[in-house]
């Protein structure tokens, strides 16, 4: 007979591991790490992955169970090996992917649509990655038509988008689309897709599990990077997410940059896509993570989570085969330092307090200090942003310029008043943001003034500007590749000649403006190395609580130290 070193059981959809012996035990948790090293019994998932590890233990442990669950377990890891065999074959290049049905005349799904639908349908989630312009809606469009996957719903962010998701995927296909409005719930029409927006869907978290759903596409996914908060302070829109989540039988979440700051972001992502992937988050902060201090984890390897994300055909990622951008910091005259001046008292006191006082008083201060000198550095470059602008456009180029503070808008809006300049901020309505877009896609303006987070998912304007300019700063490198791909997507003119949307990040020497450049350049590193697996060697983040610069502009260097 075969000698035997403990139990298995299956219980639901969780295997039961009982009675090791103590060396076999203490190379079970070596391979399992998240399970507690002082377990007597110990739990594992009953996803395809942990049951085909399970089973590759069992070969070398033979363990004891009844016929059923130890067929099961083989099962398991037969079907396991066939779902990566199928993967392999739908990434070959030469795959070619079943017709969808359901598509209206003349409309297609682009290979690496139709490769990512039929892999969401395989494993039951995915992260699309895809760069922004590669179709995503229309991805989720194909994934919609997959078997089991009516009624979807749709989660994206609030303003136009909700319009644009259902315009697109009727367009695409035949399905007809609701638009949620509001967050009380109501009895909602017969319809295939339901459109939400994150602004309300925590409104209906009570409600989403009755629905019923098979498809969840959660659309510029990184809006959960926060993910549910904690029990004391709840992030209500994860709350509801993840709850139509795990409501649903399919997972899709897109977003060209599923990290907006640091690296860590990535397991509050794939919770809501494929949990059982990057396991629980003690055992992710352990494996591939390091303390960048406030409680802020940046990833050891980016590079080597971005392939194992891959590996386990989790995370996909097309790349456009375009002209690239042609970034340009350009280094503004005519800064005006007086309002800088003005708060120096107030901003030294901030500082002194970000470096001496208790945790959450230090925190407070910061946060206070950003938002202080952030702001007198954007109304300080004001006009010379404006002035730059109004010599683009005079040399015949539409644009967009991208800001965040209202009074830097009104200086602007001043500065340019002859050239009429449209307004899409956090200031106008809906449909407000459609007639400002209109009027600079008819060319009534050639200026369009954004909002840095007001912009996500916008389509259209690459037909009528290919030059970007941020008079204002994001800490995040990832706000900023999301306005440039406002700009740098199919229909863009510019690519027909062979040249690339222009970027221009205006600066001052002074201000928050230095030490934003410097951590862009850090976070923006270890975000492209998780991402895209072409990079190399990625540049540590270690930004040490990243205003140490902007604390060092108001204290004496042996006080920041």
């Amino acid at each position: 007979m075969t000698r035997t070193y403990g139990d298995l059981v299956r219980s639901g959809d969780r295997w039961i591991v009982s009675n090791l012996e103590p060396h076999v035990a203490i190379r079970f948790k070596a391979l399992f790490s998240a399970v507690p090293k002082s377990a007597k019994v110990m739990t594992l998932g009953g996803d395809p992955a942990a049951s085909a590890d399970l089973a590759w233990f069992a070969d070398r442990y033979p363990l004891r169970g009844e016929p059923a669950d130890l067929a099961a377990l083989e099962d398991a890891r037969t079907r396991f090996g066939a779902m990566r065999a199928e993967a392999g074959r739908i990434s070959a290049p030469d795959y070619e992917p079943p017709l969808f049905a359901g598509l209206r005349d003349g409309q297609a799904a682009r290979p690496h649509q139709a490769k990512a639908a039929r892999l969401v349908e395989l494993f039951e989630g995915l992260l699309v990655g895809d760069q922004t312009g590669k179709g995503k809606t229309y991805t989720a469009g194909a994934a919609m038509l997959l078997p089991g996957a009516l009624p979807a719903t749709v989660v994206c962010p609030a303003g136009i988008m909700k319009r644009q998701w259902a315009r697109k995927i009727e367009e695409f296909t035949g399905l007809k689309c609701h638009v949620v409005e509001g967050t009380t719930p109501y009895a909602l029409p017969p319809c295939d897709v339901r459109i939400f927006s994150y602004s309300i869907i925590g409104g209906w978290a009570d409600y989403l599990e009755a629905m019923g759903t098979g498809l969840a596409v959660f659309d510029e996914v990184h809006e959960l990077r926060r993910g549910v908060g904690t029990d004391r302070d709840p992030v209500i829109k994860g709350v509801a997410a993840i709850r139509l989540a795990r409501a649903s039988r399919l997972r899709l979440g897109l977003t060209a940059t599923p990290i907006f700051n640091y690296g860590s972001e990535i397991w509050q992502v794939m919770q809501f896509i494929r949990p059982e992937v990057l396991g629980e988050w003690p055992d992710f902060v352990r494996e591939w993570c390091h303390s960048v201090g406030a409680g802020k984890w940046g990833v050891r390897d980016p590079a080597g989570l971005g392939a194992y994300l891959r590996e386990q055909s989790a995370f996909v990622r097309e790349v456009k085969d375009t002209p690239k951008v042609n970034v340009i910091v350009h280094e503004l005259d005519g800064f005006d330092g007086e309002g800088l001046a003005s708060i120096e008292d107030l901003a030294r006191h901030l500082a002194h307090r970000a470096t001496t006082a208790g945790f959450h008083e230090r925190g407070e201060a910061v946060r206070e200090l950003d938002m202080l000198v952030r702001h007198q550095t954007g109304v300080g470059k004001a006009r010379a942003v404006a002035a730059f602008a109004r010599a683009v456009v005079g040399g015949g180029s539409p644009l967009v310029l991208f800001g965040w503070h209202r009074d830097v808008y009104d200086i602007w809006l001043r500065e340019t008043a002859d050239l009429s300049p449209a307004m899409f901020t956090g200031s106008e309505t809906p449909a407000a943001k459609m007639r400002e877009i209109g009027r600079f896609l008819n060319g009534e303006t050639d200026l369009l003034i954004m909002s840095l987070r007001s912009g996500m998912g916008v389509d259209g304007l690459q037909a009528r500007a290919s030059v970007v300019l941020f008079g204002e700063l994001d800490w995040s490198p990832a706000m900023h590749e999301q306005c440039i791909g406002r700009l740098d997507r199919d229909g863009q003119p510019v690519w027909e000649t062979g040249e690339g949307v222009t970027a221009v990040y205006l600066t001052v020497p002074d201000g928050s403006d230095p030490p934003i450049m410097e951590v862009l350049g850090l976070k923006a590193s270890e975000q492209a190395h998780i991402v895209d697996p072409s990079l190399g060697v990625q540049a540590r983040n270690s930004d040490e609580g990243r205003f140490r610069t902007l604390l060092r502009r108001y204290l004496d260097q042996a006080v920041a130290a």
